[in-house]
């Protein structure tokens, strides 16, 4: 690469609020934490998916702010193509160019084409979005092309050998997704096939730092070394050298001072053995609180009404895991998801023999209605 990026990198999408308002954002505060975090080497910031394009207009003026007074010309900025949302081929260049509009400029560092999985990357190939990027770039709208992937490592190599000029693949990774999503193996592969690879939620947006359940704090409390729930967790990260960079989502100074001291220190094959072993078991004791033993195979799809039963099943034993149910709700509005569509046919049949109707009927009423 003829270009780098810190080993950590900033999330803009939970910038400090005014209030429990998602559009009244602490401006002078969110101008602060994003300069002192440029200031102490943070040269990756990334604005997410404009799935919510007032909130996203919101955050991204701040951003511009921020990197007035020279600051834009030390970082690398990444916005992405929100795939859910894409209905026509004209919806490319409209939100791309609304990007760049509320950047007050001609071009992006990074543009990605977020949120790509099973359904969505056949529908955007199908629209052209390989061309259309081909000519953004031509243009110079677009500096580099990257994706975001939320789906296995058999959709991620697909995605791989359809294109061979990706700079960068974003995926979630955290010592709970070592074998998950598309986990270690997809790591390695999107690495030796020369791609830079940025670690989303690298603490599971802070539900790795929260105070764990029981079962999981014993196990912490084993540790011979008395590091912070987010220094284990960053530091199982950055012990992967084919890692670039991992994004944080960052809201408050505190956090951010704290992140940047363990980024300074970051190395990579430095956990050992024993370190590894514990985190394993930490991993283990949180898997172990699922209530539903749903191992994604998707034997049960595809569903006629098109309920993604699996992902329904992974957000709710995430729900149950961290104790929040209010992420799990707004992933499932955001993601678009309609669990009242179910008509009770009965085709969904666990090869596991998971009563899937009850427990569709349970999520409902527990997180999925409005």
């Amino acid at each position: 690469m003829d270009w780098e990026v810190s080993v950590l990198g900033f999330g803009v999408r939970r910038l400090p609020r005014l209030g429990n308002n998602p559009l009244e954002i602490d401006e002078a505060e969110s101008i602060g934490i994003l300069r002192y975090a440029i200031d102490h080497g943070v040269n990756y910031l990334d604005l997410g998916c404009p799935y919510d394009l007032k909130q996203q207009e919101r955050l991204t003026t701040v951003v511009y702010l921020a990197l007035g007074d020279g600051y834009r010309a030390k970082i690398r900025l990444a916005a992405s193509l929100p795939s859910l949302l894409i209905k026509s081929s004209a919806d490319f260049d409209g939100y791309l160019n609304q990007q760049l509009k509320w950047l007050k400029s001609d071009s992006i560092d990074f543009f990605l084409l977020g949120w790509l999985n099973h359904e969505s990357w056949p529908r955007l190939k199908e629209l052209g979005v390989l061309g259309w990027a081909e000519g953004a770039m031509a243009d110079g709208r677009i500096g580099r092309l990257g994706f975001s992937l939320h789906d296995h490592f058999q959709v991620l190599r697909g995605i791989l050998n359809d294109y061979d000029s990706w700079t960068l693949a974003q995926f979630q990774y955290s010592y709970m997704d070592a074998n998950y999503l598309p986990g270690v193996s997809g790591l390695k592969y999107a690495s030796d096939k020369g791609l830079a690879v940025v670690a989303a939620e690298p603490l599971r947006g802070g539900r790795l730092t929260k105070e764990p359940p029981p079962s999981v704090a014993k196990v912490w409390a084993t540790a011979p070394r008395k590091h912070s729930l987010a220094e284990w967790g960053l530091r199982w990260v950055w012990n992967h050298p084919e890692v670039a960079t991992a994004v944080s989502d960052m809201s408050a100074m505190e956090q951010l001072k704290k992140n940047v001291a363990l980024a300074d220190n970051a190395q990579a094959d430095s956990l050992t053995v024993a370190d590894e072993v514990l985190i394993s078991r930490a991993r283990d004791a949180y898997r172990k609180l699922r209530p539903i033993p749903c191992t994604a195979c998707r034997g049960c799809m595809p569903c006629p009404q098109g309920i993604d039963v699996p992902r329904l099943f992974e957000l709710y034993n995430d729900a149950i895991m961290y104790g929040d149910m209010e992420t799990a709700r707004a992933i499932y509005q955001l993601e678009k998801h309609d669990i009242n569509s179910c008509n009770q046919c009965g085709l969904c049949v666990c090869g596991r023999e998971i009563p899937i109707l009850d427990w569709l009927k349970e999520l409902s009423g527990a997180w999925a209605k409005e």
